[in-house]
């Protein structure tokens, strides 16, 4: 594997060479900590090492044994040390219940697994905060909430983000795409955007190895964002990655391969409904038929493929199933001087496009990736560590010379009538109205690649200073991102041949388009770098009864993108916190801090965002001790002041730009002419939000059932807008200015269970976000009705006609209330005359789809008997609307757009007719409809859904049949992505219906070994 890494790294990129140079480094380590591992002399001294399903230690376990009653805790890095001998029998505590019973046998320094599906072993992980630190979960009154390794990796993604959905509580998902390389997934997080911090540091990746992820912790409140300050409103997702332990030296290696396949593609007519339904539109039009009845019988005969095509060009331009191949290989381990993690992950996944052996080249649309992750901590000298953490990605896409998006979208819009595949005599078929033969772009418009290039390196060195005080250090963290993305250009055009016979039978061709050359171009899609420097000092010590810890910090953030200036954050925060016998809590944080995009010297660049939170540990009292029901009752809130940093680019500024539209100086000859740009606001400032949250969080009955629910009320203010005031008058764009308001409020609940009955256990957590919105600002103009204000309704409510059926005769239709300019006719949608003045017009819109809260769920179960595990994901959104619209994408709402020659789909039979009273689409049309076609609640449909999006069977082979290959584990899996799908509109994705590129369904078979 080495040889192969340095033959790659050295001939593609000089900055893998840093990679490859650590892991021979890291090699050598693992040799070292192999050979250095604790292996006890004295019989009599059992030194277990404590970690959980995803490999992490355990710190704070007891453990305690019943045959000489001595006991033991872990340290940081999950080992204890304890006298026992063969065949001692020791109870294993995580927060004071019992999790297992351990019968000591052979080995003197064993693994001890402990599941964090047990609330009770959840409980005992730190909690994972910004600036690279942790705090236990009893001791902090922040709004959070972690997954982990185990969970993420049954999820066959590219991207981070969507392995989240269903998983955390008041996170709201949405997987938009299933385009290899590009699964995208977009995050709300109690209606926000949340910003991802890696390690410590806000960055933009969110396509790596999932193995070297160790926890992903959203967080929720201004508590625990409130040291980014101007960019803590939107909450975070703070991702850590894996880092070695001393005590636990492995390496693992995964392989597996999953098929793709395309989910709920709308279903096109054959050519002879088609023509058939067409007819049916132009006489609904007042138009005269087009297709005449020798050419519907030679559509539905079939008799010549050339003068009566019907291509199904999904079929013709597709493959039916897709390939994802993924192999990880990562290493773990270090001494009392170096701790290591170091993995390699490579991901092959091929697309939909079908390819042809005319070409010596790929014109599909894969996907390939290579990353390289090596974290290295040093112990330097009893008071001095460091470390270096390093990560290079390598991502390469090829397509078709027109790409991928282009190809799909044509499927949307070509009839399968359109022209056939290919003429008599081997040409392209094509014609007026259809010049880009979709074959044709599919394998004969040459190809495209992109090439991107991520190198990230992150340093820190930390000192203790107990020399001066106990529980003092300073830590400075430094870090430099680089990024490119290359575009080759090898694409080709090509002409298309329509075929036509004289009435004597005379066979010519007419061309449109040409052929041409291959190109051979390449050119900087974009560039960007990023540096970061932080020092900070923190505190943590405890006096009795008495807990104290701070930290205060320095920090400033430099992005480079594109031929952009520079944006720069920089400024100071801090947190503190206070317990008393880790029974009350008080708490406190702030950031203190701004960007270069404001004015200089106002007092708008600056902000300063405080916050204060408070937890009651109430089963630490005495009068609740005694209740054994209750395990653990924690009440806890926050209070506090965030920011959003949304300037635009230097937006304060008044720029203007060559024009011809505007003369200054001598006039139009004279080649000075500029035109000003919308006007500068120089009193621009960051966005506010004053957060509340208040929280009860728990666990009954021995720790097996684990609860939290919140309440949180959030008012952002200062959202910079345009005035709804403007006048068009003044010849220009008003700017934005800090003038809106919006409110945002709901409840997120997690509930988990966990229960162990002999050698099965079963668990299962559900969570779930009930979300508010409402505009209390915008400055909108005076409307004359209610229905028609903006202020008072739900964020980003949409509004459009409400819809009261379709018209079932001519009469009703034409002494109904219209838009001027068009006579309504039977099956045509009827709309409500709101105010009663015989027009349908702007003062008839209201609202329109579910205003009810958004509540977006999620929920986890599974078991593990013996040596099999399972588990499924199940996630969906309650009151979630979808409005159809165009026929661009999946959706495909309307037939027969792109100027009236536009495909039609199955679901379109069940249009209106005479006999079809109570038809689900209204009568057909061709092209343009503005009647049919406004914006109105016809179109919005309900979004609610469920999905299963995760379920993974595994078997781990027995020990006993490792034992001569000197393998540790080695574990056989099945999973699936999108398996399954409920909502009521079965011809649309509830996802990805406004996407060219469909979701997928992914099977995945895979083999993880463990050494």
């Amino acid at each position: 594997m080495i040889k192969f890494l340095r033959k790659r790294c050295l001939y593609w990129y000089p900055f893998c060479r840093i990679a490859l140079t650590a892991t021979f480094v890291f090699n050598a380590l693992f040799m070292i900590a192999q050979s250095t591992e604790n292996k006890t002399t004295n019989v009599g001294l059992f030194s277990p090492v404590v970690i959980d399903e995803n490999e992490e230690p355990l710190a704070n376990i007891s453990i305690s044994n019943k045959t000489n009653g001595l006991k033991a805790n872990t340290d940081a890095a999950g080992l204890a040390t304890i006298s026992a001998k063969k065949g001692d029998k020791l109870e294993i505590f995580a927060s004071g219940i019992k999790i297992q019973d351990y019968i000591v046998g052979d080995k003197l320094s064993p693994l001890i697994i402990l599941s964090t599906k047990n609330p009770a072993v959840l409980r005992s992980k730190p909690l994972r905060r910004l600036f690279n630190t942790s705090v236990q979960n009893d001791l902090t009154a922040t709004s959070s909430q972690a997954v982990f390794n185990s969970d993420l990796q049954k999820s066959a993604v590219t991207s981070v983000l969507s392995t989240l959905p269903g998983r955390l509580a008041g996170l709201a998902t949405n997987q938009f795409t299933g385009q290899p390389g590009s699964d995208g997934t977009s995050v709300s997080l109690r209606n926000q955007g949340p910003l991802v911090i890696i390690d410590g540091i806000p960055r933009q990746l969110t396509v790596f190895d999932l193995e070297e992820i160790e926890s992903i912790t959203v967080l929720k409140d201004a508590l625990s964002t409130a040291m980014m300050g101007v960019r803590g409103s939107d909450g975070a997702l703070v991702i850590t990655t894996r880092k070695g332990n001393p005590n636990n030296a492995r390496m693992s290696f995964t392989a597996q391969t999953a098929i793709q396949q395309p989910l709920r593609f709308p279903k096109a007519l054959n050519s002879y409904n088609y023509a058939t339904l067409y007819n049916e539109a132009l006489k609904n039009d007042g138009l005269a038929p087009v297709y005449s009845e020798q050419t519907l019988q030679g559509y539905l005969s079939g008799s010549d493929k050339y003068l009566y095509p019907d291509v199904n060009w999904r079929d013709q331009v597709l493959n039916s199933s897709s390939r994802q191949d993924r192999y990880t290989f990562s290493a773990t381990g270090g001494n009392s001087f170096s701790k290591y993690f170091v993995s390699f992950d490579h991901i092959n996944q091929t697309g939909l496009l079908k390819e042809s052996d005319i070409n010596a080249y790929n014109t599909n649309n894969n996907f390939k990736s290579y990353t390289i992750r090596s974290n290295v901590d040093l112990q330097l000298n009893p008071k001095l560590s460091g470390g270096i953490y390093l990560l290079g990605r390598i991502l390469n896409g090829n397509d078709a010379g027109v790409g991928t998006n282009s190809i799909l979208s044509g499927l949307m819009n070509t009839p399968n009538n359109a022209y056939p595949v290919y003429n008599p005599n081997n040409s392209y078929g094509g014609s007026q109205q259809f010049q880009n033969n979709l074959w044709a772009q599919t394998v004969g418009s040459g190809y495209q690649q992109n090439f991107k290039r991520d190198m990230l390196a992150d340093f820190y060195l930390k000192r203790t200073l107990d020399e001066v005080t106990q529980g003092l250090w300073v830590r400075a963290t430094g870090s430099y991102y680089a990024t490119l993305s290359e575009n080759i250009d090898r694409s080709k055009k090509f002409a298309v041949f329509q075929r036509n016979i004289s009435p004597s039978g005379q066979e010519s061709y007419q061309q449109f388009g040409a052929n041409s050359d291959q190109s051979n171009g390449n050119g900087i899609e974009f560039q960007g770098r990023s540096d970061y420097l932080e020092l900070s000092m923190g505190y943590d010590r405890t006096f009795n009864k008495h807990g104290f810890t701070g930290l205060l910090l320095a920090n400033r953030q430099n992005s480079v993108t594109g031929s952009d200036l520079p944006l720069t954050f920089t400024g100071t925060s801090g947190r503190f916190s206070y317990n008393y016998s880790k029974k009350y809590i008080v708490e406190m944080a702030f950031g203190l801090n701004g960007s270069n995009r404001y004015p200089e010297g106002g007092t708008t660049k600056y902000g300063f965002f405080p916050s204060v939170g408070l937890a009651w540990n109430a089963t630490e009292e005495d009068f609740l001790k005694s209740q054994d029901w209750l395990s653990y009752l924690k009440v806890f809130g926050s209070y506090g002041k965030t920011g959003d940093d949304n300037p635009g680019y230097f937006s304060y500024i008044q720029t203007y730009f060559d024009s011809n539209s505007a003369f200054f100086g001598t006039g139009a000859g004279s080649n000075t002419s500029i035109t000003e740009q919308p006007l500068a606001n120089p009193n621009i400032t960051w966005e506010k939000a004053n957060k509340l949250n208040v929280g009860i969080q728990g666990a009954v009955f021995n720790h097996q059932l684990g609860f939290t629910v919140e309440y949180y009320r959030m008012k952002y203010y200062d959202l910079l807008m345009q005035r709804g005031h403007n006048t068009a008058m003044l010849g220009n764009t008003y700017p934005n200015e800090n003038i809106g308001q919006n409110q945002y409020s709901g409840v997120d609940v997690q509930l988990a269970w966990q229960k162990s009955i002999k050698n099965i256990s079963v668990y299962a957590s559900v969570n779930a976000g009930i979300q508010s919105s409402k505009v209390l600002y915008i400055d909108e103009v005076n409307q004359p009705f209610s229905w028609m204000r903006r202020t008072g309704q739900p964020v980003g409510q949409a509004f459009g006609y409400v819809a009261d059926g379709l018209f079932q005769s001519t009469a009703e239709a034409t002494s109904a209330p219209s838009i001027i300019g068009y006579t309504p006719q039977a099956g045509d949608i009827k709309y409500k005359d709101l105010n009663g003045d015989g027009l349908i017009n702007q003062l008839d819109q209201a609202p329109i789809g579910n205003q009810s809260p958004l509540i977006p769920f999620g929920a986890n179960l599974g078991f593990h008997w013996k040596a099999f595990d399972f588990s499924a994901l199940f996630q969906g959104a309650i009151n979630r609307n979808i409005y159809l619209q165009g026929n661009t994408t999946w959706s495909s709402t309307w037939p027969f757009q792109n100027g009236g020659f536009g495909q039609a789909f199955e679901k379109h039979l069940d249009r209106w007719t005479p006999t079809n009273p109570d038809a689900s689409f209204p009568r057909v049309w061709v092209g343009t409809n503005i009647y049919n076609q406004a914006t109105s609640s016809y179109w919005m449909r309900s979004g609610d859904y469920v999905r299963l999006k995760n379920i993974e069977l595994g078997y781990t082979l027995p020990a006993k049949l490792l034992g001569k290959i000197k393998v540790s584990s080695i574990r056989v899996f099945a999973n699936a992505i999108n398996l399954l799908t409920f909502n009521n509109d079965k011809t649309i994705d509830p996802e990805s219906y406004q996407s060219n590129y469909p979701v997928q369904r992914l099977i995945n078979f895979g083999v993880n070994l463990k050494l």
